[in-house]
């Protein structure tokens, strides 16, 4: 066990291990041809405590912000080869979640917390356009005031958990004059009139993940609905966007050491020569560089969990850690499955859905070079 993690948080991977090889495992291939999990997967999940730990106890959730349990999510569902179906999860509980802890008042707070704790409502967030990515500012979905209501128009894509999502965090324009100033967070309920879901997005990886097309047509949003103040969603955006990026830096330090782990146990196995394939100097050598390469990314990661913990995590070291890490998945993944051969193409083997659920990683959270873009701000250039 690292140093990292007390009694606690190992006793909490133990029950998380169990629970993803009783009720993921099993079932995680059809989820990946169907193209996306059950609802039941997150009710199951909020039933044993594997959502909402950062919600209040009042409101049904584990009442602490300790990230280490979230990382602990990451990296069992890494060790088993659960891609997609994890990222629903991963997603619901570092990346939406917090946004209704921080904005929610009180009658919200009530409203919606305990379901998601419970895992019996879904959330998403709504950010990227067709014609924007990385340019948050210049998304064209507006939300004009009528009453005591907001007029939603516009349309989003690559959204996570597109299909099964109940609550949707849109980002949308209350004020189309101004750019990063205008911007506000509305909450979109499953049903509202004039709020449509297109199809589930076809991908090369995460297939078991339903990413889906949103469109809203004169969707009428209470301004109850509204999570913070109006014009502040950039702001909101940005103080999130650090745990965003550290939470895909440990997936991708995670799967990294899950190929390495799975790669080692192969090559002792397999034959070539008259000999395993571990008794190459090749195969020596470049688990030997997977191994130094993901040990020392994880030292720097450990770190960051521990500032984000002390909410003292800057923005340029959580987009160094996404950064790296997601390039890191990469390289180590194409690594590892070179040494299965053959077999490393066929898709009944972890490593070849995990060569495919890599490639996304270093473009979803902000690409790699949007990345390097906020590192090189913050040694003044």
């Amino acid at each position: 066990m690292r140093k990292l993690f007390t009694d606690d948080h190992q006793a909490f991977r133990d029950s998380f291990a169990a629970f993803v090889a009783k009720e993921m495992t099993p079932h995680y291939a059809q989820w990946e041809h169907d193209g996306i999990a059950p609802r039941e997967l997150y009710r199951s999940a909020g039933q044993f405590g594997f959502l909402g730990m950062a919600v209040p106890e009042q409101y049904g959730g584990g009442g602490t912000k300790d990230f280490r349990f979230n990382m602990v999510l990451a990296e069992e569902l890494a060790a088993a080869g659960i891609g997609g179906a994890g990222l629903g999860l991963t997603l619901h509980n570092d990346i939406t979640t917090p946004y209704f802890i921080e904005y929610c008042n009180p009658e919200q707070a009530q409203r919606w917390l305990p379901g998601i704790a419970s895992g019996e409502l879904i959330t998403a967030i709504a950010m990227t356009e067709p014609g924007t990515g990385s340019d948050l500012a210049g998304i064209a979905t507006t939300a004009v005031l009528d009453g005591d209501e907001y007029v939603l128009n516009g349309s989003k894509t690559f959204i996570t958990n597109g299909i099964n999502s109940d609550l949707v965090i849109v980002v949308a324009k209350t004020d189309p004059k101004q750019r990063h100033t205008g911007m506000s967070l509305l909450v979109v309920e499953r049903g509202m009139p004039g709020f449509e879901r297109g199809r589930n997005l076809e991908k090369i990886g995460m297939h078991s993940q339903d990413t889906a097309e949103l469109f809203f047509t004169d969707v009428r949003v209470p301004v109850a609905n509204r999570l913070g103040d109006e014009g502040k969603a950039f702001n909101y955006l940005t103080a999130n966007l650090a745990q965003e990026r550290l939470s895909i830096a440990v997936s991708g330090v995670a799967a990294a050491r899950a190929a390495l782990d799975w790669t080692i146990a192969y090559v002792k196995d397999r034959k070539a020569f008259g000999t395993t394939i571990s008794t190459f100097q090749n195969t020596k050598f470049a688990l030997a560089e997977v191994k130094t390469a993901v040990d020392v990314a994880q030292a720097y990661v450990d770190q960051c969990v521990l500032k984000l913990n002390e909410g003292a995590l800057p923005a340029a070291e959580a987009a160094q850690a996404k950064y790296w890490c997601t390039e890191l998945q990469q390289r180590s993944v194409d690594d590892c499955l070179q040494l299965f051969g053959g077999y490393g193409y066929m898709l009944e083997y972890p490593i070849a859905r995990a060569y495919a659920d890599a490639r996304i990683t270093s473009i979803y959270g902000g690409t790699t070079e949007v990345m390097k873009t906020i590192i090189a701000k913050s040694l003044g250039l």
